[in-house]
């Protein structure tokens, strides 16, 4: 018995002992739930002055400061006994100059603690409210600070948590970049434009301008996912990521002009990206600017010294260039938006995101779009809209739960949109959703890399048939010019003037023995020159001939006599007896002498006064057009063409916007005008679009001012060479198959050849058409861009209207220039309607 009691005994104490260590333990675990939280942060050190040696973190001098920083920040923190309770170490990034002179210093670091769930807020609101440490709270015994024998003199502490993106534990490529701005350069993702950048990455590059100067940063390209929680950039005006010092955050693709400017001699660029779909990326320009100091009496002076009205505070438009009128707004009587902008608050739940956030698009509560269909975001767009293979809405509802019929005789792509069975496999991405192109199989051909089929013979045969030259790589070229990109052509085709290569390579180092070389290195007869006719095809040939016969090559002055000269009219110079090439020059001109629609950026007021908004009652804008005088217009005929359910001929339906910059923002210097007649050229192929013209007459002349002007009209042998730049700019969408953009873009192109856009465009290029872009695509006009102008400046600065929006196959693509109408082809049909 008494065993048994005594085992009895020892089970009991064993579970007692047992139970002494597992009761405690739900508790202790719930205690060390921590998590690791960084705050990044900055001092400024007034007794400490800037070495260059200090941008170097492995000099003496870097590490001595820096554990001086350190342990000084440490006892910052053992102020606060719940910081001293969860502080695991510092570390210090970087040192700049300070705001005080030479004897200051700006440190930049980050502390790392371990604190636990439910005291994070707790720990991040003390962060945030560190201060410098006052002399009284340092003491050398007892209470207080302990104060070290080299203490540095604190002037300010700016610190917060770290934005958590940068911190993903997936992020495993981290690299820092220093760059002087002494000089203008440029700075760009890794890979950039070659290709994509890399995934999970965390890149920063420290700018520092000399002192004095500030750093400037202008972005040319980017192109990122449009969601910003994965892939993002964004600019600090310091050394280190800290929010409250943060300029920008961007992503996707944003269509205006991007450029930012540090308070200091210092900014911070960082790229964050994800695990998948990485983009192109991003292309700036750095460089410094003197920290000259201005004043704004009766303005507001922005961050970049710029003055702008006070009433452009809190508007809702970034007038500054660097948002600094747009920051820490209150909006009475607008709206304001997550971001701090202020808009009207008749924007709200319009459709459109024109707070940049979408903020002004949350929340909605929408009436219903009588008669027509309303989208998801609420927009109003006609009931044909519905399930017609185009995005109308911009978010896609209007093509979402369609049910289609069958396309009789043709293609149905994914989308549901009918296209020709011969779009089947031929390389363009016909149906918009590029379902015409995918599972080809070319039996008995040759298959592109981008699926289309073509003849096995088209192979190395020096030309691109495939469309992306897939079938003239890799090639041998016997008995045929081998171009430096293996591209093998006609050996004729060597010092023909023409760039058959693609890369100019079979035009380098040409020689014409005995012959004329013209100006794009062709080779022609002696007796080409001069004799009236384009032999070299760049009318080199014809260019200073001491002959004054007229022909279709020489400018006709007003008394009947020639000159060879080449665009002689409005260039300064008066080369006709009678001055007449100087005549009727009052146009061409804007508040800008020169300046960049798919690939383009956000034009500045004014710049370009000859553009006009033209608007259907009822649908808003859908074409542009072109001042001409102050009575009349010119446009594309396209535009003017009834379709089955709107009558765009009818002259009284349009409206006329001249002068504006922004979409439904009128001002001041914005006109609106009726139409009082459409002159539509007779000859208009609305199936080739060939004579893509008509001329609008306003129902009331226009005051002409420095933000309304016309474009000059060039003569009948005005020429515009290949490779001259030109600019288009629209209201037109910035993407195929996206919406319109609300400001006014422009992009600069290049004329591209006739003869070689007529083969990129299956042979559909007419005489009466002109071909502009960029061959590698990314810019282009679009949807929405129509009848607006293709405008080319001459030698003064002088813009003449080389040609009219008219159509292209797609937007931005590879090898498919936008082609517009010829406007020299036109020029007496203009005068003789309108005068002009």
């Amino acid at each position: 018995m008494k065993v048994w009691i005594g085992v009895t005994l020892l089970i009991a104490v064993a579970i007692l002992l047992v139970m002494s260590q597992l009761l405690p333990w739900p508790f202790h675990l719930h205690n060390n739930d921590t998590v690791q939280r960084i705050y990044i942060g900055s001092m400024g050190i007034s007794n400490q002055r800037f070495l260059p040696e200090h941008e170097d973190p492995s000099s003496s001098e870097f590490t001595q400061l820096a554990a001086q920083v350190s342990q000084q920040l440490k006892l910052i923190y053992f102020k606060n006994s719940m910081l001293a309770k969860y502080f695991n170490r510092n570390s210090v990034q970087a040192f700049s100059e300070g705001d005080s002179g030479d004897n200051s210093i700006v440190v930049y670091y980050e502390s790392e603690f371990d604190v636990p769930v439910p005291e994070r807020t707790t720990v991040d609101e003390a962060i945030e409210s560190l201060e410098p440490p006052a002399e009284s709270e340092w003491s050398q015994q007892g209470q207080g600070l302990l104060k070290p024998s080299d203490t540095l003199n604190i002037s300010s502490i700016i610190s917060q948590v770290i934005d958590p993106r940068l911190t993903r534990s997936k992020l495993t490529k981290r690299k820092f970049f220093n760059i002087h701005v002494r000089n203008r350069g440029i700075v760009h993702s890794p890979g950039f434009p070659d290709y994509p950048y890399p995934p999970n990455a965390n890149f920063q590059w420290r700018l520092r301008a000399e002192p004095g100067h500030r750093v400037k940063l202008d972005f040319h390209t980017l192109i990122l996912e449009d969601d910003c929680q994965r892939d993002f950039i964004k600019a600090y005006d310091s050394l280190a990521p800290i929010e409250k010092r943060a300029l920008t955050e961007q992503c996707g693709n944003p269509q205006k002009s991007l450029s930012f400017f540090s308070s200091g001699n210092v900014m911070l660029l960082t790229l964050v990206t994800n695990e998948k779909e990485n983009f192109p990326g991003f292309e700036a320009s750095y460089s410094q600017i003197p920290l000259a100091k201005q004043t704004c009496p009766g303005m507001f002076q922005c961050s970049n010294n710029k003055c702008v009205s006070k009433t452009s505070q809190c508007d809702g438009w970034d007038d500054c260039g660097d948002n600094s009128d747009e920051i820490n707004c209150t909006c009475p009587g607008k709206f304001q938006c997550n971001n701090n902008k202020c808009v009207s608050k008749s924007f709200q739940c319009d459709g459109w995101d024109h707070c940049g956030d979408n903020s002004d698009e949350i929340s909605c509560i929408f009436s219903a779009c009588t008669g027509m269909f309303q989208c998801n975001n609420s927009r109003c767009v006609s009931n044909t809209s519905q399930c017609d293979g185009w995005d109308d809405c911009g978010d896609n509802s209007d093509e979402i739960n369609c049910i289609f019929s069958a396309c009789t005789g043709m293609f149905q792509c994914n989308n549901s949109r009918c296209v020709s069975k011969t779009s089947r496999c031929d390389g363009w991405d016909d149906c918009g959703d590029n379902s015409d192109e995918i599972n080809c199989n070319c039996t008995g051909m040759f298959q592109c890399n981008n699926s289309r089929c073509v003849s096995k013979t088209s192979q190395c045969d020096g030309w691109d048939d495939c469309g992306d030259n897939s079938d003239e790589i890799n090639c041998t070229c016997t008995g045929m010019f081998q171009c430096n990109n293996n591209k093998c052509v006609s050996n004729t085709s060597h010092c023909n003037g023409w760039d058959d290569c693609g890369d100019n390579s079979d035009e380098i180092n040409c020689t014409c023995p005995g012959m004329f070389q013209c100006n794009n290195n062709r080779c022609v007869s002696n007796t080409s020159q001069c004799d009236s006719w384009d032999d070299c095809g760049d009318n080199s040939d014809e260019i200073n001939c001491t002959s004054v016969v007229c022909s279709a090559f020489t400018f006709h002055c007003s008394n009947g006599l020639c000159i060879s000269k080449l665009n002689p009219e409005c260039d300064g110079e008066q080369d006709c007896e009678d001055g007449s090439d100087e005549a009727n020059c009052d146009c061409g001109t804007s508040l800008y002498s020169s300046t960049r629609i798919v690939g383009g950026r956000g034009a500045n007021v004014g710049e370009w006064p000859w553009q006009v908004s033209l608007h259907f009652k009822g649908l808003g804008h859908m074409c542009g057009a072109s001042v001409l005088s102050d009575r009349w217009l010119l446009t594309a005929a396209h535009c003017v063409q009834d379709t089955t359910v709107y009558k765009l001929s009818q002259a009284h339906k349009w409206e006329a916007f001249l002068g504006l910059q922004v979409q439904n923002q009128t001002n001041e210097w914005t006109v609106k005008r009726g139409v009082k007649q459409i002159i539509t050229h007779r000859y208009y192929n609305r199936y080739n679009e060939d004579s893509d013209i008509a001329l609008m007459e306003l129902d009331t002349r226009v005051s002409l001012t420095q933000h309304i002007r016309p474009i000059c009209l060039p003569s009948t042998t005005y020429f515009f060479p290949s490779g001259q730049e030109a600019w288009i700019t629209g209201w037109g969408t910035t993407l195929q198959g996206g919406t319109a953009t609300a400001i006014l873009q422009k992009a600069e192109v290049k004329i591209i050849n006739s003869w070689l856009c007529n083969i990129l465009l299956n042979y559909r290029v007419t005489g009466n058409m002109l071909c502009a872009g960029v061959l590698s695509g990314g810019v282009d006009t679009c949807k929405g861009d129509s009848g607006g102008p293709l405008s080319v400046a001459n030698s003064r600065g002088r813009f003449f209207l080389a040609g009219v929006t008219s159509w292209g196959k797609g937007c931005a693509r590879i090898y498919a220039p936008g082609v517009y109408t010829r406007v020299t082809k036109y020029r007496s049909w203009i005068k003789q309607k309108t005068g002009v």
